[in-house]
């Protein structure tokens, strides 16, 4: 069971990783390995996201209100129809989608084979490498507002739904996407975290049922877990933004891949289990 202590270290993981292309679902598995601590499970994992998500929506609160209530005035007024916040909503929602069939479709899958730590270690390291390349060879030049499309939004979501195997990251798999669709990084970043909003929302309230009940962590320390995540995860986002506006990715590239080996290691020699 995920104590009080357990509780305020995985919070604190789950904010500082969740924004940034190194995945936190693998990070928080990984810590809890290394600290002979239970797997806190997926719907451990998916309810603290809401404070990350929180974080999120707070953030980007101009954008997301002028995207929703632009969307909806669409619906009656037909001349928003071509307005950028109205065509986001609907990529937004066409980009949700992957990640909804494949999640319910590969819910056990999710709780038990996925987690395997030789899975999440090979993941760290192959999309580390795709992250490098994504990165030294887009042209950085697209914007959301001008160049976003559907087909753009469907390859987005295909990508955010990779990350339902810990190790791929969501923010590291759409990014990529975005470089390889030689958008600019920053606005990259700032789809992925809009894209993920109704996903990750979701997986969250389908979780919550599962809090207290059977394997699953009580409520107090899921909620501590929660709360010091969305502390942490507003600095981080609005760190991670300003950092990438002038750097590339090499730096997660090189954690991720080092962290990867590390991993892989670690179970080959038997320091921790593979399946918690």
């Amino acid at each position: 069971m995920i104590g009080w202590l357990e509780a305020v270290i995985l919070g604190l993981v789950q904010g500082l990783t969740e924004f940034l292309p190194i995945s936190s679902s693998a990070h928080i598995r990984v810590v809890s390995a290394f600290a002979g601590w239970p797997d806190p499970g997926a719907a451990f994992t998916a309810v603290i996201q809401l404070g990350t998500e929180t974080a999120v929506l707070i953030y980007f609160r101009q954008e997301i209100w002028e995207i929703v209530s632009t969307w909806t005035r669409s619906l009656f007024n037909r001349e928003l129809r071509g307005h950028w916040a109205a065509r986001m909503g609907w990529y937004i929602i066409l980009g949700t989608l992957p990640i909804v069939v494949l999640g319910l479709v590969l819910k056990e899958q999710i709780e038990t084979p996925f987690r395997d730590l030789r899975l999440v270690g090979t993941t760290l390291i192959v999309f580390a490498i795709i992250l490098w390349f994504a990165d030294r060879t887009a042209r950085n030049k697209l914007t959301l507002e001008k160049h976003l499309s559907a087909p753009h939004a469907v390859v987005y979501g295909f990508a955010q739904a990779l990350a339902l195997v810990p190790g791929v990251s969501r923010s590291g798999g759409t990014v990529t996407a975005g470089l390889l669709l030689d958008y600019r990084r920053e606005d990259a970043a700032k789809y992925s975290f809009l894209l993920a909003i109704p996903a990750v929302l979701g997986a969250g309230v389908l979780e919550l049922s599962e809090i207290g009940n059977g394997p699953s962590p009580e409520w107090g320390p899921t909620i501590l877990a929660t709360v010091i995540s969305f502390v942490v995860g507003y600095a981080a986002v609005a760190w991670f933004l300003r950092y990438i506006s002038t750097h590339r990715f090499t730096v997660f590239v090189i954690y991720r891949i080092i962290l990867g080996f590390f991993i892989i290691l670690a179970v080959t020699a038997g320091w921790i289990p593979a399946i918690g």
